[in-house]
């Protein structure tokens, strides 16, 4: 892994080694990410895009990174990118989906998840929420019980064909759990109501 870094860092300048308790980690500018990929795989044989994930660093800048997990099936070997996006409120970095295909699945996550937009793919669109939703979940000011939001679909829209109907299951308040030592069968469950943090603080009743 030696000559790797050395050829990266000589080849590129910018990029630096990284701390990691497993894989060899490097950082990678934004700027440069999408010709650090094409190289390991063209010049390094990673061929195969393991995982595509980010970061909320919530109080420093750059706030957002990108974490690229590359395997090469040749030398059963692995890498790790970490690349800061560009812009803190809309953040932002080039595609790699032209390099892996795999990486679509990936990118549309991380953008519907954390909000970071990838230049160039080609069809960035949220993949988990709907279209419309407003929150960013991963995000670190995201409530841990989530947000409750209206869904926008109707009852009709939902429809089974068998007459069953979907109800959306509630988000604030929660997690629910049952009252320790109780058998399942007679708990009722009550929730934690951790919906509210410290920004934001639960509203005092009749207010």
């Amino acid at each position: 892994m030696e000559d790797i870094a050395k050829t990266l860092i000589g080849r590129f300048g910018s990029i630096t080694r990284r701390k990691s308790a497993d894989w060899p980690a490097f950082n990678v500018p934004a700027s440069r990410i999408l010709d650090v990929c094409r190289f390991l795989r063209d010049d390094f044989g990673y061929d195969v895009l393991i995982d595509i994930t980010a970061v909320d660093w919530e109080h420093e800048s750059p706030r957002f990174s990108v974490v690229y997990h590359l395997l090469s099936t040749a030398k059963a070997t692995y890498i790790r990118l970490v690349c800061p996006c560009i812009h803190d409120h809309k953040p932002s970095i080039q595609s790699v989906e032209s390099l892996w295909p795999a990486a679509n699945w990936h990118e549309r996550e991380a953008y519907d998840m954390f909000g970071i937009h990838f230049e160039d793919h080609p069809e960035l669109s949220r993949i988990l929420m709907w279209d419309g939703y407003p929150y960013h979940p991963l995000r670190k000011e995201f409530p841990l019980a989530g947000i409750d939001t209206d869904l926008p679909l109707d009852d009709k829209d939902i429809d089974l064909g068998d007459g069953a109907k979907a109800i959306a299951a509630p988000m604030m308040g929660g997690p629910f759990h049952a009252t320790p030592g109780e058998p399942m069968s007679h708990a009722e469950p009550h929730g934690s109501d951790e919906s509210w943090t410290e920004k934001h603080p639960k509203p005092e009743e009749g207010k």
